[in-house]
């Protein structure tokens, strides 16, 4: 990262490229190897999780710690853990469909 001018920050990660730019509000996008969800975002400093499902659906989830991100992230099977650890447990915006 020493290629970064001091007015350069990075606002995204993605599948571990680095974007630069206009700070973003998501510092992290996973794309998913899953029949339910297409990826992932999520932001640390607001722990919001943003799901696009294989659908196009896209929903916010709010004040999902880090750590149930981290487990959907390294879950075998992403529906399952999403219907068990995300789904009615967070509230929620439905972005679009």
């Amino acid at each position: 990262m020493s290629n970064l001018t001091g007015n350069t920050r990075i606002c995204f990660i993605t599948n571990n490229q680095t974007i630069t730019g206009t700070p973003g509000y998501y510092v992290r996008r996973l794309a998913m190897p899953s029949s339910v969800i297409r990826h992932i975002d999520y932001s640390e400093t607001s722990n919001i999780l943003k799901i696009t499902f294989q659908t196009g659906a896209v929903y916010t989830y709010y004040e999902v710690p880090e750590m149930v991100y981290i487990g959907l992230r390294q879950a075998r099977s992403k529906g399952k853990y999403f219907n068990a650890h995300i789904a009615g447990q967070y509230a929620f915006d439905k972005i679009s469909s």
